[in-house]
């Protein structure tokens, strides 16, 4: 059982830092940093959207309409901390995970 909670911890922590680099494209892409006419900028891209998009797209229908802001990689991220918290404490101490 330790290991099933740990390899979902690492998964949960892959998807938090998948959100994050794509949170931190979106700005680059918005600012003029990075091109979208760019062929590897705009597969990354694409494939981090594609990715994400069913995780986002459920949050975006509960979340009320916020204009130009999107809410959806803040909420995506809380969630995600909020389930490593909740196996993190209902792991055994014998498990060694922190």
């Amino acid at each position: 059982m330790c290991s099933l909670l740990q390899i979902l911890s690492t998964l949960l922590s892959v998807a938090q830092t998948i959100i994050i680099v794509h949170v931190i494209m979106s700005w680059l892409i918005n600012f003029g940093v990075l091109n979208m006419r760019q062929p590897i900028v705009g597969q990354i891209w694409d494939g981090l959207t594609r990715l994400l998009e069913p995780l986002y797209g459920p949050i975006r229908r509960v979340l009320p309409a916020t204009g130009g802001l999107d809410l959806a990689p803040l909420v995506a991220i809380l969630g995600i901390f909020m389930l490593q918290t909740v196996i993190r404490n209902n792991l055994p101490s014998a498990c060694g995970f922190y």
